[in-house]
């Protein structure tokens, strides 16, 4: 009968998979758009509002600068599509971000993008999970004041589903995605044509008044409009993920993600113009403070931008309004799940390369990595209870990653198409690759000055955890790689190094009282052939040690046994001490321990026994030329299996708390 974390874990992750299974199938454009953009389209959801609420700063006038800024970030949005087109023709292996600057800037430039895309993903998850609970709370007001909770429920819920090894599967990704970009061209068709057939869009916000008590002219003025275009720039948030998913296309692989990478832009700026136009026409009004919102009745949460736009446009209850809010929660739930596709991988690939824990490279029971799954789910959980589910807020944190890899990639494929150009004779390769190289060029151009931008406008309003956050990350990264290397090299044996026996091998047998653990540890001791063999036990309690002697000389066990004094009730610090002597006294020889220990089937049963061979074993493990040797002793419990694994409780005794 398995054990409650057992059952617990086969029921939420399932049944162990053969590796055997781990395959890779290949995806046509129509399936591949949806399985990798749903994380740039989901950010129309909200680029339209963060642009809206930086401006109200400024008060209603500074509104009419919406067109100017939106106009901007969709010039950009094709740069960089355009830009990460010749990323998926000159690295079809699907390395992303990291390899191109790695492979061209170095291993330094590789960690700053691998620092910026693991602090990219986490905000990825938290992001968009609290965006979507915003636009649910927005069609069910019922909802507001439970939104921390819901967004941790809802991320621990992707989590499950993604240690159950759930894959990007076409079908799950397209129909709810496609459902999301058909709502959205629905709201924008059937408002524009309200528009044209004179019907006048209101939003509920659209009597409201903005409180403002600054008056932005001048310097101050182009501040807050490069401020709302840095906010408006998380529309660009996702579009690098199908340079990383290039050998999941199918063949032609570049070719179909170059198209895949030019229907994402086309769509996402559509869409993103669409919602934009939509939004000034119903005359939507919001703050980054509600209480700046004159009319706002005392106690309301305002709904999102997006919510507004399909009520002025559906009707408050309109079956598409709550259809577009559901679609619209789901693509960013759908989003934060890219994340838990990218974040684990990159980690097992710097894991690879000895820049993170050892135990981020494997897959777990179901194929899946885990503990990078495990990882992200809690930085995630931690980010939107610390912001508490705010998007607004978590959107100041966002863009920095995204832009530090968008510039360290660009700046890579400069430098790779150099490189080719060099050796390259053939003057229509050449061609190509310098107008590849122009294209990457302004690439990198633009990117780099929105992350200046990015960095001056938005360092105070939170941006500063993140400047933070990627070089500790790094040096981290770095740290771990300096252990890794260190270690390699200690343990690296010289050429002339043999096999050598050492000297002798002295066993000791630690012993509390005589039963049949004991007689085991004893015998197994025996059966290795030692050069000498002792019993030791520790005097804690005289009478039960005159008890052991007496038990010891009448059953005639042809071992002698060591009483080690301890005056001060210890155990640990007699028996290592002892284990030393012998160590000085033989510097030559090795000295092997041998702990019996209960093995329990139940957790409970680990409390009623001490721990004392724990302490010991991690104190003697520091001891060279020491061994120490478990032998394990199955209790009754044991047989029936409750545990997945051997969980022991030692048999020597320790002081009664």
């Amino acid at each position: 009968m398995p054990s409650l974390m057992g059952m617990t874990k086969r029921v939420l992750v399932g049944r162990p998979v053969r590796s055997e299974m781990l395959g890779e199938a290949t995806l046509p454009k129509k399936i591949a758009l949806p399985v990798f953009a749903s994380d740039a389209l989901s950010s129309v959801a909200y680029a339209t509002e963060e642009i809206l609420l930086v401006l109200s700063a400024g008060g209603l006038a500074m509104f009419h600068y919406t067109w100017y800024i939106a106009a901007a970030v969709a010039l950009l949005m094709l740069v960089v599509v355009a830009s990460y087109r010749q990323n998926v023709h000159a690295y079809p292996s699907g390395g992303g971000d990291y390899e191109v600057a790695t492979t061209n800037l170095g291993p330094r430039a590789g960690l700053t993008v691998a620092s910026a895309l693991m602090v990219d993903y986490t905000l990825t998850v938290a992001v968009s999970t609290a965006a979507g609970v915003a636009n649910l709370a927005s069609a069910f007001p019922v909802l507001n004041g439970h939104v921390v909770l819901i967004c941790v429920l809802v991320i621990a819920v992707i989590t499950v589903m993604n240690l159950r090894g759930v894959r990007e599967s076409g079908t799950a990704f397209a129909i709810p995605t496609y459902c999301f970009i058909a709502s959205i061209a629905i709201m924008i068709l059937w408002g524009v044509a309200q528009i044209m057939t004179g019907h006048h869009l209101a939003a509920e916000s659209a009597h409201y008044q903005i409180k403002t008590t600054t008056n932005y002219s001048g310097l101050a003025l182009g501040f807050l409009l490069l401020r709302a275009f840095a906010s408006g720039c998380t529309a660009l948030t996702g579009v690098e993920a199908i340079s990383n998913g290039v050998p999941a296309f199918k063949v032609p692989k570049s070719r179909n993600a170059a198209t895949t990478l030019a229907l994402l832009g086309g769509i996402a700026v559509a869409m993103f113009a669409g919602v934009t136009a939509l939004a000034l026409a119903a005359h939507v009004h919001t703050a980054e403070d509600p209480t700046q919102l004159i009319g706002l009745p005392a106690g309301n949460t305002p709904r999102t931008v997006i919510a507004q736009v399909a009520r002025a446009v559906f009707g408050d209850s309109s079956p598409m309004f709550y259809l577009l809010q559901f679609f619209t929660a789901l693509i960013l739930v759908l989003a934060a799940n890219t994340a838990f596709n990218g974040f684990p991988v990159l980690a097992s690939i710097l894991s690879r390369d000895g820049y993170m824990p050892r135990q981020l490279r494997n897959r777990g029971d179901r194929l899946a990595y885990s503990n990078g799954i495990l990882l992200l789910s809690a930085l995630a959980i931690l980010l939107v209870v610390a912001f508490d589910a705010s998007p607004t807020r978590l959107i100041q944190l966002y863009i920095i990653g995204v832009f530090v890899s968008f510039v360290c990639s660009q700046s890579g494929m400069i430098r790779h198409w150099n490189r080719l150009l060099r050796t390259e004779t053939d003057t229509a390769a050449r061609r190509r690759m310098m107008r590849a190289r122009v294209i990457n060029s302004v690439g990198a151009g633009f990117t780099g000055t929105v992350l200046v931008i990015v960095l001056a406008t938005k360092f105070l309003k939170g941006a500063w955890i993140v400047v933070l956050a990627m070089p500790i990350i790094w040096l981290v990264m770095r740290a771990i790689q300096r252990h890794y290397q260190a270690v390699a090299v200690e343990l690296e044996p010289p050429e002339n190094l043999r096999a050598s026996r050492p000297h002798s091998n002295h066993a000791v047998v630690l012993v509390s009282k005589l039963h049949l653990p004991t007689i085991r540890a004893l015998g197994y001791a025996k059966a290795t052939r030692p050069d000498s063999i002792q019993a030791v036990t520790v005097d804690l309690d005289e009478a039960e040690v005159q008890a052991l002697r007496e038990q010891w000389e009448a059953r005639e066990i042809p071992v002698p046994l060591t009483v080690i004094a301890s005056p001060y009730r210890e155990i640990t610090r007699p028996v290592v001490e002892f284990v030393k002597r012998l160590r000085t006294e033989n510097p030559d020889d090795i000295v092997t321990v041998y702990i019996p220990e209960y093995v329990l089937g139940h957790w409970w049963e680990q409390i009623l026994h001490n721990q004392s061979a724990l302490r010991l074993k991690s104190r003697l493990l520091y001891q060279r030329g020491v061994v120490v040797a478990s032998v394990p002793y199955q209790l009754r419990s044991a047989a029936t299996g409750q545990l997945p694994g051997p969980v022991t409780a030692a048999t020597v005794p320790a002081p009664a708390a």
